[in-house]
């Protein structure tokens, strides 16, 4: 029986065979084994430049190559390759690739004694007597084939009718790779590229954890075994393990393993009986606790499991999964502050694990520490840049720090993989509204509606500010009314419906949400805005009095507490609202009696009233309003 492969040989011989399959140009075998070996050592440049070889497009052969060479500075192929693609700019100091081959035309000018001599089977064709032998043999075979192939089957009774249907023609990839390989059938590929090459789901364990060793009947059964879990191949992986059991009847972590398999395969009762099957050989075996805790929180979120966690930790202190797992739990239960303390433990037994910042960010920022929460969230991405999840803290938690483009960049990522996520299009909606590209940011808003209609509530102001500055102001009015139902001490929901009713020229309603929005302005800024849309708002009503009142408490306000066009707007109005009295000075005798002036009220015309950015009809102020704070995660 051969002895069991080290990780480092198993790799070696995965390369060999990856490169191999991109020889006989069979890219997507080769992309298939370098995607498994990216899986277990996504680090390795080398490893990311055959990848570029094996992918199907150019962008994704630039992304290849530029993550080799931020791996490896050095890395000449990956310069050559980026140089050629048109990603980096042209270095003398790289040379082309070398070319170890002689051109045909070269060949053929060689003298007889000046080409090199031919060795193995090429020699061995040229000799004459062989040459004899093998058309003679040649002959055997035809005539072998002439009576077993015609002569034989039709004396036979039998016929058989077929109907042959042709399947649809290959499709080719035309595209050479930038190492020259040929084009070969390809599948038609449908979505995104997967983040090399598929991004994990969920944290996963590996049964290397448990590292038992086999006895020499079951080793290369569970070799097999092996490579089926790599591959995510659960059935395989089960099929192989039950005949690994067979083998060792008295070994606990087989059915583990394969209760671990079944998890991940979805399926909670069979993972329950196989954890437990493994109890039963070995009460004392600490990792079937924790799948018991793990496939009784797949049956129910709610589940009361935390005696589980501390079964697997009386009997195995040094699992250092179990505390990732119960750190999770905390954090579902809204307890970050017991969450922190088993992820210093997990630190300590798993140091450089991703899942553990991942899971400190969401702690800290529960915690309403950003700037920790933001440290860990992006040390998670250094430390694996193809965990799916970190996409979406890290967007939710940029748009928390005011960094928008950057919770842009990191949630498009996101969406554009795991396209059924409200709460991902939703900040993403939150994040463009916030750049003002309200039509990206409606758009994003919609998807997350079509997916939850009744859910994400706190996104509904989103919705209505966006409409509202592309001039839908039927639909802001219906999302900021939802929006106020929601939350109706919400300053800038109240403010929008201001606006919209104004610009809808409903001037009472939009009164009565002004006299509203009086008992939600605490600061300047908040009151700067009352006192301006008020004014605006009892001009269109006729209450020039009252109008007055409104801009010369604003004009009193802090001159920071308004932008430049709201003060100069307040100041043009009172120029045309109040126009002095001619009044004579006591004991002073008069010819004529000057007669009193009496206040003239003038429509507006050009007065822009978007306090963000919108422009529409009779207004031209743009005050600026103050941002919803940024909601906190969901659970």
């Amino acid at each position: 029986m051969a002895d069991q492969f080290s990780p480092e040989q198993h790799d070696e011989t995965v390369f060999q065979d990856a490169l191999e399959a991109l020889q006989r140009g069979d890219r997507a075998r080769a992309k298939e084994l370098l995607t498994l070996l990216l899986k277990t050592n996504q680090r390795n440049a080398t490893y990311w430049v055959w990848m570029s070889a094996a992918v199907d497009n150019a962008k994704e052969r630039v992304y290849c190559l530029q993550t080799a060479l931020q791996l490896d500075p050095e890395n000449t192929t990956a310069k050559r390759g980026l140089i050629l693609l048109g990603a980096l700019k042209p270095d003398e100091t790289i040379q082309p690739f070398p070319m170890n081959m002689p051109r045909a035309w070269e060949a053929k000018l060689l003298l007889a004694n000046e080409r090199p001599k031919e060795k193995g089977l090429k020699a061995l064709t040229r000799n004459p007597v062989v040459r004899l032998v093998g058309v003679s043999v040649l002959g055997l075979a035809l005539i072998a084939a002439v009576i077993f192939g015609f002569i034989l089957p039709r004396r036979a009774n039998v016929r058989v009718t077929a109907t042959h249907t042709p399947g649809p023609s290959p499709t080719f990839s035309p595209t050479p790779t930038i190492f020259g390989a040929t084009a070969v059938p390809t599948t038609t590929f449908v979505g995104p590229t997967p983040l090399w090459m598929f991004l994990p789901e969920t944290y996963t364990p590996t049964p290397l954890y448990v590292n038992t060793p086999r006895a020499p009947e079951s080793r290369d059964q569970y070799r097999a075994a092996e490579l089926a879990y790599k591959t995510g191949d659960w059935d395989a992986y089960i099929q192989n393990m039950e005949m690994v059991h067979q083998l060792e009847p008295k070994s606990a972590d087989i059915y583990y393993y394969i209760g671990e398999a079944y998890r991940h395969k979805g399926e909670a009762s069979n993972a329950l009986e196989a954890y437990n099957d493994a109890l039963e050989i070995d009460p004392d075996f600490g990792p079937p606790y924790l799948g018991l805790a793990r496939a009784r929180l797949m049956q129910d979120p709610n589940a009361n499991i935390e005696y589980l966690f501390k079964q697997a930790l009386a009997r195995d202190p040094n699992f250092g999964e179990v505390y990732i797992e119960r750190a999770q739990y905390y954090l579902f239960h809204n307890d970050p502050e017991a969450a922190v303390e088993d992820l210093a433990e997990a630190d300590k037994l798993l140091p450089g694990s991703p899942q553990v910042q991942l899971l400190y960010s969401k702690a800290y920022l529960d915690l309403e520490d950003l700037p920790a929460a933001l440290k860990a969230a992006e040390q998670a991405y250094a430390l694996d840049i193809t965990n799916l999840e970190t996409y979406q803290v890290l967007g939710e938690l940029y748009i928390a720090d005011g960094q928008y483009q950057r919770a842009i960049e990191s949630l498009e990522v996101y969406t554009n993989y795991e396209d059924e996520s409200a709460l991902s299009f939703a900040l993403l909606g939150q994040a463009y509204f916030e750049q003002k590209d309200y039509e990206a940011a409606l758009n994003n808003l919609n998807k997350a509606y079509a997916i939850s209609p009744t859910g994400l509530r706190r996104f509904y102001i989103y919705r209505g500010l966006a409409s509202l500055e592309l001039g839908s102001n039927d639909l802001a009015i219906e999302y900021l009314e939802d929006a106020y139902d929601y939350d109706e001490k919400s300053f800038d929901v109240t403010l929008g419906l201001v606006r919209a009713y104004y610009i809808n020229k409903t001037f009472g309603t939009a009164f009565l949400k002004a006299e509203t929005l009086a008992s939600l302005s605490k600061t300047d800024e908040q009151k700067a805005q009352l006192f301006y849309w008020r004014a605006l708002i009892q001009e269109k009503r006729d209450q020039p009095g009252d109008a007055t009142k409104n801009w010369q408490a604003l004009l009193k306000l802090d001159e920071d507490a308004m932008t430049p066009a709201m003060r100069a707007e307040a100041e043009k109005h009172l120029r045309t609202l109040v126009t002095p009295t001619n009044t004579p000075k006591p004991g002073t005798p008069t010819r004529t009696p000057s007669p009193t002036q009496t206040s003239t009220i003038t429509r507006t015309p050009s007065v822009t009233i978007t306090p963000s950015v919108t422009k529409t009809p009779n207004v031209t102020a743009t005050p600026t309003i103050s941002r919803t704070p940024t909601p906190t995660p969901t659970k």
